[in-house]
């Protein structure tokens, strides 16, 4: 009988000692902007060295998505490459949330042509007249220009899906408040699938962050008016806004954030965490200084 008792004890034994061995690890879900999505990735890897218990899982879907989760609390912080709306917040406050806005870096969004367009500049009123509702212009020819290798040259317009903050930003900043897309628009899922078009196809133009920007595509020089000096996209115009489609980037919070999500957004905001986004193609919100 002894020895039964033995036998069942010695059993038992690593069974009672296993979540003693388990270390438990916080997780931070952080969701939404495409635009972000990258960097925040990036953000989520480095912070492994800072802090190996806290594990930041990272997904995209669009700045409406990542609010939308925010709103119905399923998840930590949000990422957004637009403001977040009146009505978000009032939706939030009614489930008892309360979205807190948070600047994490600046960016330009680019206006994307293919390698073989002869354009280098394009102001505010020519992409009204390529983008918007009612616009005239649907051939390049209507801009004075020829595009070898594009049939027709009837302009292939590439635009994001309408949950995207890059959508709803270049809308408003080009488009107005009461502007709409023209129809008829190639809508993407994702800025690098813009680009991926816009390099494969003669025709096309689009828009999406600096950092999806690649050698084998264009990036106009943008006026604001006809009269006003075109300015490039870079991380410098991001900064100090003086690119005409520069915009902020931020993450929301559920109120002032606290313990492990106020650690990791101290650290994003940190020297090491901004520098990461600066060499993601994006500009810091501060200056700082990286190797």
């Amino acid at each position: 009988m002894k020895q039964n008792w033995m036998l069942i004890t010695a059993l038992l034994t690593p069974t009672l000692l296993l979540p003693t061995s388990v270390v438990a690890r916080s997780q931070i879900q952080n969701k939404g902007s495409d635009t972000l999505v990258n960097v925040a990735q990036a953000w989520a890897e480095a912070y492994q060295q800072v802090n190996p218990d806290v594990a930041v899982a990272v997904s995209g879907g669009g700045s409406g998505t990542g609010i939308a989760a925010l709103i119905n609390g399923t998840v930590d912080i949000a990422n957004a490459s637009r403001q977040i709306q009146d009505k978000e917040i009032k939706m939030a406050e009614q489930r008892g949330h309360e979205p807190v806005e948070h600047t994490v870096g600046y960016d330009a969004l680019a206006v994307f042509l293919n390698s073989a367009n002869p354009i280098d500049k394009l102001s505010f009123q020519q992409l009204n007249e390529i983008f918007g509702r009612g616009g005239k212009a649907t051939k390049w020819t209507d801009i004075g220009v020829e595009v070898p290798g594009c049939k027709n040259q009837q302009i292939v317009v590439v635009s994001r899906q309408n949950n995207s903050g890059t959508y709803a930003y270049f809308k408003e900043a080009v488009l107005g408040k009461k502007g709409k897309y023209r129809q008829g628009t190639l809508d993407m899922n994702g800025s690098k699938d813009v680009v991926d078009l816009v390099e494969k196809t003669p025709c096309a133009i689009g828009y999406s962050g600096l950092a999806y920007a690649t050698p084998q595509v264009k990036m106009a020089c943008v006026s604001a008016t006809a009269d006003s000096p075109c300015v490039m996209p870079s991380e410098a115009t991001a900064s100090d806004r003086s690119y005409p489609i520069a915009r902020p980037l931020f993450m929301y919070t559920n109120g002032e954030p606290q313990g492990e999500i106020k650690a990791y957004l101290d650290w994003v905001l940190s020297d090491t965490g901004q520098c990461i986004i600066k060499k993601k193609g994006y500009a810091p919100v501060r200056k700082v200084s990286c190797d």
